[in-house]
């Protein structure tokens, strides 16, 4: 056991997945952030939280020098929650929470004696029961529509408006849904690093993120933009040779150079000068059901910047905009006509310390008490090509949607 300092009590490892199901699966106001299944790195945690206000976090400073992580982890209290497009937030203020240290498998137990008592009676996880068959999703709008869309971005973008435009659409899947269920089949079906189930009261967001928007520690501040994506293949040769077309597309490249040139600008608002650099450029990450083309961008902020002013200079992420982010955004939402909700905006954490680690919403299944939805998108460009961009949404929306028991309709 720690000295009487310490914030935390340890207790011999458990299944993450069967001590959420014991502890939380019936709370209102619950979170998971998963590091996934198995997973030999990272961390997970869970618990429950008091709802906030909407501002949540936004005035803690994010410079402030941190406590080590080796014993206790990077997160040790504060908020969870996530932010939408549009940037209202839905925050949840965390004292008490599991730990789970993926490397050493240690359990810390943050706050409650009766959690640590309860997890002496954790049953082992149940599989997760097949999904219900839900025929074919909604779509917001047809293929043939969205490559209308694509057009109308690759105008804008030949008249100068724009250099690239994440177009974006949702499939919707009517009728009551377990979020919990679905978080399940989905993060075993494509698993990543950077997963979450977050509900909150009538919502819940479950989702396999592989995209990091936002990590804070110590005052610097590090985001790894995705633009470029690749299916798996069973057959190894075919794989390799799809992640070496991913790596090596000139489209991809570009779109994902244009980005970290975004980033870097949203960086340089916050960051003092000449400390805003590329850390990582155009490498293949690979997922279960995908290649990612990802990079990353880091700086260190300048004295006093809070959470608050980070996320002013930098969301929603240049990655689900395009560039110019404003002349962006304007286009977007005459093409899209409707909002994007929580799906493009962020979730995660954020510590009382000022550090945080917020991921992207994507790949994720949004579930409201009538019905879930899944938002797609991608990245048009003037060398876009429509049946690849309309089959790109269709790659990505089809394992949410699988994890709901519906399939992509025809043409995606």
């Amino acid at each position: 056991m720690p000295d009487s300092a310490s914030p935390f009590t340890r207790h011999a490892w458990i299944d993450p997945e069967a001590a959420f199901l014991h502890l939380f699966a019936a709370s209102d106001q619950a979170f998971w952030l998963d590091a996934g299944v198995n997973a030999e790195s990272g961390w997970s945690w869970m618990g429950v939280g008091t709802p906030v206000a909407e501002a949540g976090p936004s005035g803690v400073d994010a410079t402030r020098t941190s406590a080590p992580d080796d014993e206790a982890g990077a997160f040790r209290g504060g908020w969870v929650g996530w932010r939408t497009y549009e940037g209202d937030g839905a925050w949840l203020r965390v004292d008490s929470f599991l730990a789970f240290d993926h490397v050493t498998r240690r359990l810390l137990v943050f706050g409650d004696a009766a959690t640590a008592e309860r997890l002496a009676a954790v049953p082992p996880a149940q599989p997760v029961p097949d999904a219900p068959a839900r025929g074919v999703a909604s779509a917001r709008v047809s293929p043939e529509r969205y490559a209308d869309l694509i057009e109308a971005c690759r105008e804008r973008i030949r008249e100068g408006d724009a250099y690239q435009l994440c177009l974006t659409t949702r499939f919707t899947v009517p009728g009551a849904v377990d979020a919990l269920d679905v978080f399940r089949r989905l993060r075993r079906a494509s698993g990543s690093h950077h997963a979450g189930f977050l509900r909150q009261g009538g919502v819940a967001l479950a989702s396999v993120s592989p995209e990091r928007f936002l990590t804070v520690r110590d005052g610097h501040v590090h985001t790894h933009p995705i633009k470029g994506t690749r299916r798996r293949s069973a057959d190894d040769a075919i794989d390799r040779a799809l992640a070496e077309e991913l790596r090596t597309d000139a489209k991809e490249r570009a779109e994902n150079v244009m980005i970290v040139d975004l980033m870097r600008n949203d960086l340089s608002r916050v960051c003092e000068p000449s400390t805003v650099g590329v850390d990582r450029l155009l490498e293949v990450e690979t997922y279960p059901s995908v290649h990612q083309l990802v990079s990353e961008v880091s700086g260190r902020l300048l004295p006093g910047i809070t959470l608050g002013d980070l996320l002013a200079a930098t969301f929603p992420a240049g990655s689900m905009t395009g560039a110019p982010k404003r002349s962006a955004m304007d286009i977007l939402a005459g093409l899209e006509t409707e909002p994007r909700g929580v799906y493009s905006g962020a979730f995660g954490w954020v510590g009382d310390d000022g550090s945080a680690d917020l991921a992207m919403v994507i790949r994720s299944v949004v579930v409201e008490p009538d019905a879930a939805w899944v938002g797609a998108g991608g990245g048009i460009t003037w060398r876009s090509v429509a049946a690849s961009e309309v089959a790109e949404v269709g790659l990505k929306a089809r394992s949410p949607l699988a994890a709901l028991g519906a399939a992509v309709p025809p043409g995606w």
